[in-house]
Parts: structure tokens; C-alpha cells; sequence
């Protein structure tokens, strides 16, 4: 897998670097090595990010956080954004 690609069939996990603000809108996303700050919009979206560390894939992640699935397009194109930003990253499952 190349960097920046996201494959919604692969596990990942939020960044090492990353640390989650809960906001009542969602979350405040902070990343300590680039110091860059943005922002995840809804809590649905805080819930799958969180829920990738514990899932074998990024589609599981929006099944067990109760995405709906006429919504899943619109989340995998949201989670795809934050691989390239390097908020979530690759995780190996072993």
C-alpha cells in the first residue's frame, strides 16, 4: 500500500501522533508531530475513528459504530481524507 492510500478493506488505527478533543460538534483533531489542528464534524465520524483500533477493517469500523449504510460512501471518503492527512494510519493485524 503506498502512502496517503486508503483501503477501506485493511485495518487501520488513529495515529500515534494524534490526540482527540471530544467537542459537542464532534472532535478536535490535534497531530504533536506536524502541529497541525483540525476537526472530525460529527460524533458518528469521532465513534469510527475510535472504533478502527478495534475492528479488522475500516468498513467493520462503520458497521460497529452503527453507521448507516447508505452513509458509508460518505464516511469511507471522510476516513480516506484522513489517511492522507495522517490522522489515521495503517494498522498491522498479527
Amino acid at each position: 500500500m503506498s502512502a496517503g492510500s486508503f483501503e477501506p478493506d485493511r485495518p487501520y488505527r488513529l495515529s500515534s501522533s494524534v490526540a482527540l478533543r471530544p467537542e459537542p460538534f464532534g472532535a478536535l483533531v490535534y497531530d504533536f508531530t506536524t502541529r497541525k489542528l483540525s476537526f472530525l464534524k460529527t460524533r458518528l465520524l469521532v465513534d469510527v475513528v475510535r472504533e478502527l483500533e478495534n475492528q479488522p477493517d475500516a468498513r467493520s469500523a462503520l458497521e460497529s459504530a452503527g453507521v448507516p449504510r447508505a452513509e458509508h460512501p460518505r464516511y469511507l471518503e471522510a476516513l480516506a481524507g484522513l489517511a492522507s492527512a495522517g490522522t489515521i494510519v495503517s494498522a498491522q493485524r498479527h
